[in-house]
This record gives structure tokens, sequence and C-alpha cells, in this order.
């Protein structure tokens, strides 16, 4: 049972819950909001003097190899000397350097030049995936690590982690700070405890579930406490934890125990645990309450996390459940001669997959591969069409894994082992065959994530559930099986640590670093274009008007093959929502060539018509043309759900996108991307304009001074038409980025004393 309240409630020597409205009125709400684990790790690491608005330096940050070449070649554009905290390089996501020739491997080249010329941990390629080598080695009670991966999350071990694109790790590069405003807490309630068979991922699809949708979470932090927490161990609280990132929370923290102790005591590093807990009395925004014990085995259907079904309710109403999901797919795909038909993999009553896994950050973990290889002992996966792959999540727990016989049990029963990599979770790992149903303990089953591609004909689905539901129905040979209808008892043997691979591998340059070392940059690493700065006015026009109801960064940028261009700005433009809308690239750069053409002084027909309507409005007669920058912008209903991806941003940018006018933001990480790369965040409540639509925003330098909260603006035609545009709140830094034009723009400035 998940119950969500409807209040704030007080939480009393962390054990009883108060609804705020039967609360004695001697309890004082703004004090007890001060007791909660969030309010104290948030505070201590707080620049500002003001507990409302936070200004915050991490402890330490983390990239993989996606993202860390363009933080660094945006952190050397800005003046980068050195890095000033511990940045954990890892190789985890483009570990496959057979995909695009060479360009794989010349980034992790760079990584490591960079690591000895600016004081960084270079972690190489199959060694661990970045959120496993940060649990293992960086992770600490009371301590706040940002990554560029938004599923940085460390709570279960007493760290509030924050995933961000790569802008805001620049900041912390340049000894700037993360600002937001203060934000809630909710309680996450953790009662009973885990039946048999049920693990770590089906309390979180259960979880995601229920507070996904109505956004219960969204921006917010959830404080693990209760007494279920002390009844799971702290590797498998870290495979919730990790998922917490699917509600669109802001960070996530955990009460610490002694079961949290001697987790970081057996990875060397127990000085750095800290007893976690809430205060006498501590106030929380809401709660999550969940009975540990009333979870079952459950399956996410695609396309989210949060599509959660118990595996009995499926199998008990099939036809129901999946026309559901075919019909929503459908929606989705908006291609008609593509249909997500789940009904092919029902047989005799059953609905089978056509491949497993079990990888990365949330299933690649020790506890949860050894039960998977207790369930497949002396089991055989079969020789048709399913097939399990198997990603231990670093070296480490590989090596333990090995002496513990499981790789031997599973390699018997037909699954292969592969090394540590996150390739399943973004589609460059096990993608499956058109038409393929994958089952898999990652993180995420988006439209297309897999690796499937709309416009070349190809779908493929994937279906979320732990890893022991997926290692029994390997097991079953691809029948959707509930591991806890199985009726078994496991104990999980004690971890051993082994630290020897990392000694031997891993390069440990914090506090080294020497600027006479190279770096090296094959020929895929470019510099990011010049960027133009904000003008008076802003001329935009529409090139691409979506309308689903969440858009994710997948679809704004896709995973997968992709990821081989992420160091070259330009080149990886090129897929900007190209599975989404396949013409917005070429519109997108039309309105670059018609700019282009303008500011040479040879103005399109086209663009000039549209000049004379901005001056037919009344007040803008005066509007002169080297006051107006034209770029593109997007609209959509609720975009950035899911990665932290700067690209997601920057790709717009460089194609000279402006602004994205939007209803509403799915996370603070998308709309910080736009911010530090120059676009303007807007909302609307009327989208009122359509495709190909020019839209004239007048006085935006003027603008950003005022509360934003109304800001006119022009759908232009024959009859000009006014439309209500509004921007959030800002700070005075993201103000002045947006002025310059990005933050690289704004960092460049700052050093030259303008």
């Amino acid at each position: 049972m998940v119950k969500l309240y409807d209040s704030g409630v007080y939480l009393l020597k962390g054990k009883t819950l108060v609804p705020e409205g039967q609360a004695p009125q001697t309890f004082q709400k703004e004090e007890a909001k001060k007791g909660t684990i969030a309010y104290g790790i948030l505070q201590a690491h707080n620049q500002s003097g003001d507990p409302d608005n936070l200004k915050i330096k991490f402890d330490a940050i983390t990239s993989h190899d996606l993202t860390y070449v363009g933080i660094i070649q945006t952190a050397r554009a800005s003046g980068l000397d050195k890095f000033p905290l511990p940045y954990v390089l890892t190789c985890c996501h483009n570990s496959l350097c057979a995909v695009g020739g060479t360009i794989n491997e010349d980034d992790h080249v760079f990584g490591l030049t960079a690591c000895k010329k600016y004081g960084g941990i270079y972690l190489p390629p199959h060694m661990g995936v970045i959120h496993q080598y940060m649990r293992e080695t960086m992770a600490g009670g009371g301590k706040m690590i940002l990554g560029s991966d938004s599923h940085t999350r460390y709570g279960a071990l007493g760290t509030m982690a924050v995933g961000e694109g790569g802008g805001e790790l620049v900041k912390q590069i340049l000894e700037q700070t993360w600002d937001a405003a203060y934000p809630q807490v909710i309680a996450v309630y953790l009662d009973g405890k885990p039946r048999p068979g049920i693990g770590p991922q089906d309390i979180a699809i259960a979880i995601v579930s229920a507070v996904f949708q109505n956004g219960y979470v969204k921006n917010k932090v959830m404080e693990f406490v209760g007494p279920g927490v002390s009844t799971m161990s702290t590797d498998y609280r870290n495979g919730i934890d990790v998922m917490t990132t699917e509600t669109t929370c802001l960070s996530s923290i955990w009460r610490t125990d002694e079961d949290t102790h001697a987790y970081l005591t057996k990875h060397g590093r127990g000085g750095d645990f800290r007893q976690l807990d809430p205060a006498e009395v501590a106030y929380y925004d809401g709660c999550v309450y969940v009975d540990l014990s009333t979870v079952h085995s459950m399956i996410a259907l695609p396309f989210h996390p949060s599509n959660g079904y118990e595996i009995r309710t499926l199998n008990e109403n099939l036809d129901d459940i999946l026309h559901l999901v075919e019909s929503d797919a459908q929606k989705l795909i908006k291609r008609p001669e593509l249909h997500l038909n789940l009904w092919e993999k029902v047989h005799d009553g059953a609905l089978y997959a056509d491949q497993g896994t079990i990888a990365g950050c949330a299933g690649g973990t020790y506890s949860n591969i050894m039960e998977a290889a207790y369930l497949l002992d002396g089991k055989s996966t079969g020789d048709g069409e399913f097939a399990l792959g198997i990603y231990p999540s670093s070296q480490a727990v590989m090596l333990d894994l090995v002496r513990k016989g499981a790789v031997e049990k599973l390699l018997s029963a037909g699954a292969t082992i592969r090394t540590a990599f996150c390739g399943p979770c973004f589609g460059a790992g096990d993608t499956p065959a058109h038409g393929g149903l994958s089952v898999r303990h990652t993180t995420r089953n988006f439209p297309n994530r897999e690796g499937s591609k709309p416009g070349n004909g190809q779908i493929a689905s994937v279906a979320l559930m732990d890893a022991r539901s997926v290692a029994a129905t390997a097991a079953n040979r691809g029948r959707i099986t509930a591991a806890d209808e199985l009726g078994y008892e496991y104990t999980c043997p004690e971890y051993d640590f082994d630290p020897t691979a990392y000694a031997h591998r891993v390069y440990q340059g914090f506090g080294k670093g020497d600027l006479n070392e190279p770096l090296v940059c094959g020929p895929n690493i470019k510099d990011w274009p010049e960027l133009p700065p904000l003008n008076k006015h802003m001329l935009l026009k529409v090139c691409a008007y979506i309308t689903d109801p969440v858009t994710t960064t997948d679809e704004l940028i896709p995973s997968g093959e992709t990821g081989s261009f992420r160091s070259n700005p330009m080149g990886l433009a090129e897929f900007t929502l190209s599975r989404r809308v396949p013409g917005y690239v070429a519109k997108a750069k039309a309105v670059m060539a018609d700019e282009k053409a303008r500011k040479a002084g040879s103005c399109p027909d086209a663009v000039a018509a549209v000049l004379d309507q901005v001056r037919a409005i009344p007040g803008c007669e005066d509007v002169k043309d080297e006051d107006v920058d034209l770029s593109s912008t997007i609209y959509a209903v609720k975009p950035g759900d899911g990665s932290a991806r700067e690209q997601a941003a920057s790709c717009q940018r460089v194609l000279l996108g402006g602004a994205n006018i939007v209803k509403e933001y799915a996370t603070k990480r998308y709309r910080s991307n736009l911010i530090n790369w120059g676009m303007v965040p807007f909302v609307t409540e009327d989208p009122d304009f359509a495709d190909d639509d020019y839209i004239f925003v007048p006085n935006i330098r003027q603008a950003l001074e005022g509360d934003m909260t109304v800001l006119p603006a022009y759908v232009l035609g024959a009859r000009p038409r006014s439309l209500k545009l509004s921007i959030g709140a800002l700070t005075q830094e993201e103000k002045q980025i947006l002025r310059q034009g990005s933050l690289i723009n704004y960092n460049r400035a700052q050093k030259a004393g303008k």
C-alpha cells in the first residue's frame, strides 16, 4: 500500500506521523521545518546566508563520457585552470569504442589528459558505472554531490545528490554556486518489511506510479524515514534511491543506521558515516506512506516507469491492460504505419518477453545479481529468442560475484555477463529486435530509448521489472513471472569489497593537476560556436509544436548511437528532435540562414515582411532592424522529463534557438539547461499560435528587470494578435546569463570585468 497525505505532516521521534490538521497548537511549524535531515545538510552547504534562497557549493562532482567533454570545453572557454573540488570522470556510457570509429576512445583520452592537466579522478571504460563508483568511493554522511546525470542519487548513504545539466557543473568548477529556492521536503515513511522475492525495483515502481502523474514530489526532496528503512540492506536501499529520479524530485536523503555504517566501513570509509535522523519534531510538506509488506512483484509497462502494475494483476487482466498500453502507445508514436502489438507476445494465456537485462546503477548491484543467480541455479534460459544479459555495476562487484560463484551459476544457465556499462539504460546495449519486448532491471523505459527508430520503420519496447522477476522470467524462458509467487526464502551472503582493481587502474589526480600536461583532443572534439547575446527585441519562429502531455529529453535529443557525437556540438545538433519532429533541424537551419543573410545586409523578403508586421503593432512603429534578433523556438506542453543531459538544450541553441515556450517545465534541470545556454524559458497558459508562426517579444532585455509575470508578445500575421508569456523567478546571475547569451559568454564577461 502506498498512501499520499493530502496535507503536511509532523514526524515525532522518527516514528509517529501526525497530520498537520491534528497537530497540537504548541507545535511551531517553521521551527519544525528545520528538523528534517534535508534542512541541516542544505544549510551546511549554503553560501548565501539566506536559508530560503540557497547558493550551494558541493563536496564533489561527477560526469560520464556523454557529458564530460562538453563540460570541460565549456569551463575552458570560461577560464578553467584547475578542478577546485574532487571531479570524477567515468567512462560508462560511450564504453563501446567500436561505435563511431575512434570517436569514443578519443573522448576517453581527452578525459584522462584533462584529469592530469586540471587534477581530476579518471575511471577508465568497463571499470564501473558512474553511480556505483560514487557510492563505493565518494558518498558519505552529510555530503552533497552534483552530477551531470539525472540519476545522481546517493541518499541511502546520507548524501544529498543532485543531477543537473553540465552548465551547473561548470559553475562548481569555476567556484560559483548552484542556486535554488529552498525546496519543500516530503517524508517517505517506510513501514513493514519487504516480502520474499520483492526487490528494490518493485518498491521503486510502486512509489513512482503513485507520485509521478500528480507531481506530488516534483522538484522537492524525498526524505526516507520510518522503521522500514532498517529492514533493508544499504545495497537494497541504493536500488530504491536511484529510482527517485523517475518521480521528478529534486534530490533524496535517507535516515542512516548501523547498516549504513557497515557499508561505508566495508568500503574503507567508515569515517564518512554520520548518524542522520530527523529531530524530535520535524515538519514535512507532505508524506508518502509505504507499507513494504504489501508490495508485490511489479512491472512498469511501456512507456514510463510510472506505468506500474502488479505482475499478478497484469497476468489476470492481460486483455484490458495490454489494450490500454497499446492505445496509449499509438498516441505517443503518432505514426499510423507503426503499432506496438504486445498481443503478439501472448501465448497460452501468458505474456512473453524476447529479452531480459539486469544492468547498471539500479539493477547491476551485488545483492540483485546474487539473488538472480540463486533463482537461475540449475535452470536454463532456453535456446529460443529469449536471452538474458547481465551487467555488474563495477569491477569490484564483478570480482565478488566471481568469488561467490554467482557468475558460474548465471553462465551455466545461459545468461551472458558483460562489463560495467550503462548502455541498456539509454539504447546502446542489448537493443531488441524490431517488435521486441525487453524486460529490464534498469532505470527507464521511455519511447524509443532502447534504440528503435520510428522514422526507419522500427519499434521496440521495454518493461521494467526487478532483477528477481527478470531472473524468474528467464527461468521460464521469457514467460513474465512474479518472483514473489515462487515461495522461496533467500539470504544474501555478505559482500566483500576489494578495491584492488581500482588501485591498479583508476587515475587519482585530485590536487595534482599540471597545466603543462597536454590536453589531447581527437578530430571529433570541437569547441562551442559563438553564441549571440540577447538583443533588445526577440523575433521567434516556431519550428516545432509538440502537444504530447510530456516530452522527454530523449525526444529532444535521442540517446543511443548519437552518443558518439556528444563532443561535437554541431554534429550532435543534427539529431535534435529527430525521433519526434524529424523536420525540426531543417527548419531551424533555415532560420539560421535567414538571420545570417539579414545580418549581412541581404534580408530575405519573407523576413522583411514579418518585420513590417512588427512595425504595424501599436507602440512598435519605431522598432529598428538592428535591435531585433531572429531565432527559432519550440513549443511543448511539458518538456524535460528524464535525463539531465544539457544537450537537450544546447543542441537547440547551436541551431540558433532563442527560447522554449511551454505550459510547464517537467524538471528544474531542463529549465536550468535552457538558461545556461542563453535560451529564455517562457511559459504560457494559452498557446494561441501554430507551427511556423512568428512571435515577436518586444523589450525582452528590459523585461528581465521586472517581475516577468506578464510579458507582452504578439503572434504575427496580417493582423498581429496578443500572446501572454511569462518567465518564472530568476536569480540575478541567471538574468545576466540570458542577457549575455550563454553561461560561456557570462563567464568570459566576468573574467574581463565587464
